[in-house]
């Protein structure tokens, strides 16, 4: 095979990759995201969140981790939101 053929292999996954979705724990202090989604085995936090304001589409930055990684804090909408671990589990993110 050729040397083009490998390289428009490696350009389609890292299209891919960057659409996949990720957990808010992958994300570091400063990075922003976008809510794309929610996991479907969050059904109990969903209609929560949603009332939170954290609705697909929306921005955000991460401000900070409490030492033990429970809770994390975002600022979205121009306020900051703390989330616990098991809420922000069902967020599924896209970094941007």
């Amino acid at each position: 095979m050729n040397e083009n053929y490998y390289q428009l292999v490696v350009l389609t996954n890292q299209i891919n990759l960057k659409f996949m979705p990720i957990k808010l724990k992958m994300l570091a202090v400063g990075d922003h995201g976008k809510i794309i989604g929610f996991e479907k085995s969050g059904k109990a936090y969903r209609k929560r969140l949603l009332a939170m304001g954290l609705i697909p589409g929306t921005e955000f930055i991460i401000t900070r981790f409490a030492p033990l990684g429970d809770p994390v804090e975002i600022k979205i909408r121009g306020f900051s939101l703390t989330l616990r671990k098991n809420e922000a589990s069902i967020l599924l993110i896209e970094k941007i």
